[in-house]
């Protein structure tokens, strides 16, 4: 299946695609973090027929159940939550144009806003590494940063 992407300005992303079936629909990724999962009617393929609205950690079960391998999985649940931070575990795509590279090369922070504070691979929790760490094909990342920084560093991952 593919996917389209589509900025909406002042909202977030929009990822529309069309089932094997023919069916439409789209994710709409907000910058505040929420998800409307969106289906088109079939006869007027510009109308949303139904929306489905996903808050919190909903999106990760949903995500979860239908098994996404780029789903980012929330490692910790803070008591009390701190507003706007985020952490997660993010797969590096094998595809993605760091594989073979140093973090440093990334400079990850400063173009999205979010930090890697440590790196998954295989059995194995590298934490905190330095700029001259290489980040290999099944590496996660484990990152902290607000909802829209997240996506943001997601996105330079798999598209560079």
């Amino acid at each position: 299946m593919d996917l389209e992407r589509t900025r909406l300005f002042g909202v977030g992303e929009s990822y529309g695609f069309t089932t094997a079936a023919g069916q439409r629909g789209a994710v709409i990724v907000h910058f505040d973090g929420r998800r409307d999962l969106v289906l088109y009617d079939p006869t007027e393929p510009e109308r949303a027929k139904h929306t489905l609205t996903l808050e919190g950690t909903e999106p990760r079960t949903i995500a979860e159940l239908l098994g996404l391998p780029l789903v980012m999985d929330h490692l910790t649940e803070l008591t009390p939550p701190l507003e706007g931070v985020e952490t997660v575990r993010m797969p590096v795509p094998a595809q993605s144009p760091y594989v073979g590279r140093r973090i440093g090369d990334t400079r990850a922070r400063t173009r999205t806003g979010a930090s890697i504070v440590a790196v998954v691979r295989g059995d194995r929790v590298i934490p905190s590494p330095d700029v001259d760490f290489t980040i290999q094909s099944g590496d996660s990342l484990v990152v902290v940063g607000g909802g829209a920084s997240l996506v943001k560093l997601r996105e330079m991952f798999t598209n560079g």
